[in-house]
C-alpha cells in the first residue's frame, strides 16, 4: 500500500515539471557580446575554467532562464537567454572534467540594468554578482531575477 502511494506521488510530479531556475552568465562584450549572441542565434557556453562556475553549468537544466551580463566594459545585464542543452564536455578544454551548456537568446531587456543599479537595490545586496564578482556563471534566486527584471522595465 505504501509503495503504491509513492508511485502515485512520482507520477504526479512528472506531470508538473520543476519550475525553471534562474542564472546569470557574464561575458566581456569585446570577446562575445549580446549582439553577437543574438546574431548567432545560439552558443555553446565554453571556456569556463572555474570549478564553482563549472558546477553551476552542470546544475543548469533545459529551459532554465539565464540573464546575460556584459562584464568589464558596460557592466550591465542586457538580455535574457534560455538553456537549450544541458551540460556536456567542453570541446575547447585541454583536459577532461570541464563542461559547457548551449544557450539561446530569448529577448533583450527593454532597459539594461547597470551594476550601479544592482548595487543600489537593497534586495540585491546578497546577489552572487556582488559577493563573488569574479564568478562567471552564478545562480539567482527567483526574487533576485524578478527585481532585475523590474529594474529593466
Amino acid at each position: 500500500m505504501r509503495r503504491l502511494f509513492w508511485l502515485e506521488v512520482l507520477r504526479a510530479l512528472r506531470r508538473f515539471p520543476a519550475m525553471p531556475r534562474h542564472w546569470m552568465v557574464k561575458s566581456e562584450p569585446a570577446s562575445y557580446s549580446w549582439e553577437q549572441f543574438t546574431k548567432d542565434g545560439h552558443a555553446a557556453w565554453t571556456g569556463v575554467r572555474n570549478f564553482q562556475a563549472r558546477n553551476n553549468l552542470r546544475a543548469m537544466k533545459t529551459g532554465d532562464i539565464v540573464l546575460f551580463y556584459h562584464s568589464v566594459t558596460g557592466k550591465e545585464v542586457v538580455g535574457i537567454a534560455k538553456v537549450a542543452r544541458e551540460a556536456y564536455p567542453d570541446p575547447t578544454a585541454d583536459e577532461p572534467g570541464w563542461d559547457c551548456v548551449d544557450l539561446v537568446p530569448a529577448k533583450p531587456l527593454k532597459k539594461s540594468v547597470t551594476l550601479a543599479a544592482i548595487k543600489a537595490a537593497p534586495t540585491l545586496k546578497d546577489i552572487a554578482l556582488l559577493k563573488q564578482s569574479r564568478l562567471s556563471v552564478m545562480p539567482l534566486t527567483a526574487e533576485e531575477y524578478a527585481v532585475i527584471l523590474k529594474l529593466a522595465a
